[in-house]
């Protein structure tokens, strides 16, 4: 291996705009066993399993991740729990949680959980994000298109009892679920869990148009504060990231407001996604990315292949995303599905 390529792997990771990346968002399939209306069409067609990186190429990424300064990674999909054998993975990765790596984490939308909490926690998980829209069974199903609450409740009730923290991510739809919010926040505080709303996003074609699904959290916030009082916290309340809190007097619980479309929130960003095919995206809201899975299997040094193009790729991260749902049937702002790209 060349010096310069020793060098380069302990180098932090560092953007053109100098903000320090130290967070992985590793999606490890597109596959998902529910069909969201905002995220995926009814009827999709996932990649084939030889596209996909094999779970000893996903530890070797964020072994260099790591060894570079990433210092949490969360594993996503698609549904991260429908992957064969993701359990090795956890475990593997958990293994660095005592060597340069200081959480790792996972959302999922908790069909799975009931039988794989127990394996997260062994392997060192502590705190999960769940992807949950509503606590209506028929709505659920509706969003879903094919969802089973009770299922969901089972799976969280079990994480719960295992002890792992759970953050719920609720997607803000107009016509859908906007009534269901405040007893799905309640229901959530009551549980002693931070639950963070989030505006639609326009990637990929889902049959939906997200003209109709769209509304922004302002108005959002603006209902609910009608009977309850938000409290802003402070930025550095909560460990980083894109979601803005207050706290709920009337319930005591954490409120968070993802707002990609209205409150762009890029300044502080601090973290890349890669898909499950090896595809690093610098950004969510940008179709610029640098093949990994190249890096990989065409190099005879994948390490230091690896690492030149992690350099690339900071050079290429964007300052900002430029979401924009602007009229009734207009295309997506990116053509790629939210759950190729990793939640």
């Amino acid at each position: 291996m060349a010096d310069g390529a020793i060098a380069n792997n302990s180098a932090p990771l560092i953007d053109q705009f100098g903000r320090h990346i130290t967070y992985l968002r590793l999606s490890v399939t597109d596959r998902c066993d529910l069909r969201c209306s905002y995220c995926m069409s009814e009827h999709m067609t996932f990649l084939p399993k030889k596209d996909l990186l094999t779970l000893e190429e996903l530890e070797h990424i964020s072994n260099v991740f790591i060894d570079r300064g990433v210092r949490k990674i969360r594993i996503t999909g698609g549904e991260p729990l429908v992957r064969r054998d993701i359990q090795h993975l956890f475990t593997r990765l958990g293994g660095r949680l005592s060597d340069g790596l200081e959480e790792l984490t996972l959302t999922t939308n908790a069909t799975l959980l009931e039988h794989h909490a127990q394996t997260l926690f062994d392997a060192g998980v502590r705190r999960i994000n769940v992807s949950l829209d509503t606590i209506n069974p028929d709505r659920f199903r509706e969003i879903t298109r094919r969802g089973n609450l009770d299922q969901v409740l089972r799976g969280l009730d079990v994480a719960d009892q295992i002890g792992l923290k759970i953050k719920l991510n609720a997607v803000a739809l107009k016509h859908q679920n906007c009534a269901d919010l405040p007893e799905m926040i309640s229901w959530a505080h009551g549980k002693g869990w931070d639950i963070t709303l989030i505006e639609v996003m326009p990637l990929g074609d889902t049959g939906e148009d997200r003209f109709d699904q769209y509304i922004p959290l302002t108005e959002v916030r603006d209902q609910l504060s009608q009977n309850w009082t938000l409290n802003d916290l402070p930025s550095d309340d909560i460990n980083g990231g894109p979601s803005r809190y207050s706290r709920v007097a009337e319930t005591g619980g954490r409120l968070g407001f993802i707002s990609p479309l209205t409150n762009n929130f890029c300044a502080g960003c601090n973290r890349v996604r890669i898909t499950c095919t090896g595809r690093i995206y610098m950004c969510l809201g940008q179709n610029d990315c640098i093949d990994l899975r190249a890096a990989l299997r065409e190099s005879d040094d994948p390490t230091a292949a690896l690492n030149e193009a992690l350099d690339a790729a900071m050079i290429n991260k964007p300052e900002r995303h430029e979401f924009e749902i602007k009229k009734k049937g207009a295309a997506p702002h990116l053509d790629r599905h939210m759950s190729t790209t990793g939640g």
